[in-house]
């Protein structure tokens, strides 16, 4: 038997977990016991910040951003912005990426147009993109498009000599709408298209991909109220005219045709705003068979402008036969 089992009483601590057995006191009162109050609080806030941080980043995702730069993520979209000529700082690359077809012609088209080329890994690449973006390697950065201003463009327009043809987007949001609006806007010989601050497409890639280069050459205005703005042009001697499928004056033929126009463009569900058709001084309908209920908001922009431009055309004729 060894000395640690041998019998006998055991040997006692001392005296040293007496305090131990004391235990903690009273309970505190509720207004002392503030570092549970405290970590309550971090604990929500901690909390509300991890539920915020995912939609945050979405809502930067998915805002167009008529002020912000833009990321053209994906080798189709790249080259397919590359080719419309879209105005671009950077192509971001990633390292050792597999190279096809189009990242050759990627990289041809920027260094054609003198665009910086920046090899990236796969990782900074994520970070830089948009949450949900997927990029195959490629990102081509689009800076904020320059508005003009309505009525310094209306100005500027006079001043040549030129009777204005304008045509402003009343809650249109598909950018593919406003970039085929200023295509037809552009080839009928109308000099800008008016786009509202809120609630609106803006000027973005697809935008510009969609208007197949006419974005370069015809001017788009920012408003930051449309009816004010409507209000400014028509003291500047414009005429505003609303398109509505029960409009009580008829495109062909249109008496205002000759005159300085705004022509104003709905959405193809609401059509445009109460607001806004106060201020119209007509309010025209396009003639389309029984059958089909509404036009594209695009298709009815480019109907007008060229009906628009007949009339101009024929004017103009009837005027140098005088002559």
């Amino acid at each position: 038997m060894t000395k640690s089992q041998k019998k006998g009483p055991a040997k006692g601590t001392g005296g040293l977990g007496r305090k131990a057995l004391e235990g903690k006191g009273p309970t505190p009162r509720a207004e002392d016991r503030h570092w549970a109050k405290d970590r309550r609080r971090k604990q929500a806030a901690d909390a509300k910040n991890r539920q915020a941080r995912p939609q945050q980043r979405q809502r930067r995702a998915s805002s167009s951003g008529q002020n912000d730069a833009e990321m053209v993520t994906g080798r189709n979209a790249a080259v397919e912005a590359l080719r419309a000529e879209i105005p671009a700082t950077t192509l971001y690359v990633a390292q050792n990426i597999e190279v096809d077809d189009r990242i050759k012609e990627i990289i041809q088209l920027a260094a054609k147009r003198q665009i910086p080329m920046l090899e990236v890994t796969r990782q900074e690449l994520d970070r830089m993109v948009p949450f949900d973006a997927v990029h195959q390697g490629v990102a081509l950065k689009v800076p904020p498009y320059e508005y003009s201003d309505p009525v310094e463009l209306t100005e500027r327009v006079i001043s040549r000599g030129d009777v204005p043809l304008f045509v402003a987007l009343d809650g249109i949001t598909d950018p593919r709408n406003l970039g085929a609006i200023i295509r037809s806007v552009a080839a009928f010989g109308g000099h800008g298209v008016i786009v509202p601050q809120r609630r609106a497409a803006g000027m973005t890639a697809t935008a510009w991909r969609t208007s197949a280069g006419a974005a370069a050459r015809l001017p788009v205005a920012l408003a930051s109220n449309l009816t004010n703005t409507i209000k400014s042009l028509k003291q500047q001697g414009v005429f505003v005219i609303g398109l509505d499928g029960d409009g009580d004056v008829e495109l062909p033929g249109l008496d205002l045709a000759t005159s300085p126009l705004l022509v104003v463009v709905g959405s193809e569900g609401k059509g445009i705003s109460r607001l806004v058709a106060e201020q119209c001084d007509a309010i025209v309908s396009i003639p389309i068979d029984a059958a089909t209920e509404s036009l594209n908001a695009g298709i009815a922009a480019s109907v007008t402008c060229y009906e628009i431009s007949k009339l101009r055309a024929a004017a103009a004729e009837a005027k140098e036969a005088l002559l």
